[in-house]
């Protein structure tokens, strides 16, 4: 009696979990069913705003269903991201996220939204360099011109930063430690403004995404020294690497990614991963995100969860160490 006991229980087992297998499948086959809404915690125009679309064109045209872009600005991108954590886990509401999501929970004790447990991770989108640039007064034509500089005139060269605790002033303070360099910051409300002082000489240095200086440095009005990823990147193929040029171990990149709420169905996750994903490796993707200042990343939800929970560690002891505080 007892094995046939058993043996009902296994079966039970069995059928439940091809029920649950079959439930999945189903909610799989069935999605998406409406309109997806992908968030924008930022204004139009800027690189979420313009991957967002990117994305959410392909989106759409491989699920089926319109993918609507809904910028919600505010709060240092805390608002559109609050608004995506509280939503219903169902897949419909999702959000461009990017290395500023990691810099903001480093620096914000009280934020409306977990960083890590209040999201699922969906997709990477792309990664790209930030590039060291320096006013052309100084006359420098190289990384190691440069480190020789720096380390000549402890405390003398100054950096321009979008603010803050932006990505800029992270990067920038890892670098003094990476190098043993004393630069003195300088903020300033915004990277136009910035990128504009270092045309005109006001401030030495400053470490800026591709597009917003590598025009200048075409141009001739400010001097490339080199990118912060750990090699040489398509993005900006000219420009040496940093850890390839003296400071070993340095390595900072951007990027981009989409995030859902916590608990969205993992076969969802694992749908929408796939869609970006195969989007991602297109031709035509691959040139727009080079245009923009990126390289295509695709990734699984794993490792781009991991990603974030590597960043947020990584940048709570840079502005620990260097004590940068929210503005």
């Amino acid at each position: 009696m007892f094995p046939k006991l058993k043996i009902l229980k296994l079966i039970n087992v069995i059928l439940a979990a091809l029920a649950l297998h079959a439930a999945g499948v189903c909610a799989q086959a069935g999605y998406p069913a409406k309109p997806i809404q992908v968030v924008v915690p930022y204004p139009p125009g800027g690189s979420n705003d313009l991957f967002a679309r990117a994305v959410g064109k392909r989106l759409a045209e491989s699920l089926g269903q319109p993918v609507v872009i809904d910028n919600r600005a505010g709060a240092g991108g805390s608002l559109g991201a609050a608004l995506v954590a509280k939503a219903a886990p169902d897949g419909y509401t999702l959000a461009m996220v990017s290395s500023s999501f990691t810099t903001n929970a480093a620096i914000q004790s009280k934020l409306p939204f977990d960083p890590v447990g209040g999201f699922s991770a969906v997709a990477l989108v792309g990664k790209g360099p930030l590039v060291l640039a320096a006013s052309s007064r100084l006359g420098l034509k190289s990384p190691q011109e440069f480190l020789a500089l720096a380390r000549a005139r402890p405390g003398s060269l100054n950096y321009a930063t979008s603010g803050a605790g932006s990505i800029n002033h992270f990067a920038t303070e890892l670098l003094k430690v990476a190098a043993g360099l004393n630069l003195t910051h300088v903020p300033y409300k915004g990277m136009g403004p910035a990128v504009n002082d270092l045309v005109g000489g006001h401030v030495d240095l400053i470490i800026a995404s591709a597009p917003s200086v590598m025009s200048q440095v075409k141009a001739g009005k400010v001097t490339g020294i080199a990118v912060t990823s750990e090699h040489r990147s398509p993005v900006v193929p000219e420009l040496p690497a940093l850890a390839e040029s003296g400071i070993p171990g340095y390595s900072v990149e951007l990027w981009w990614g989409v995030l859902a709420p916590a608990g969205v169905p993992k076969d969802v996750v694992a749908r929408l991963n796939a869609e970006i994903n195969a989007g991602l490796a297109s031709p035509e993707m691959k040139a727009f995100l080079l245009r923009e200042g990126a390289e295509s990343s695709a990734a699984s939800p794993e490792a781009f969860g991991g990603l974030i929970r590597t960043e947020i560690g990584r940048w709570r002891k840079v502005a620990k160490d260097a004590n940068i505080q929210p503005e």
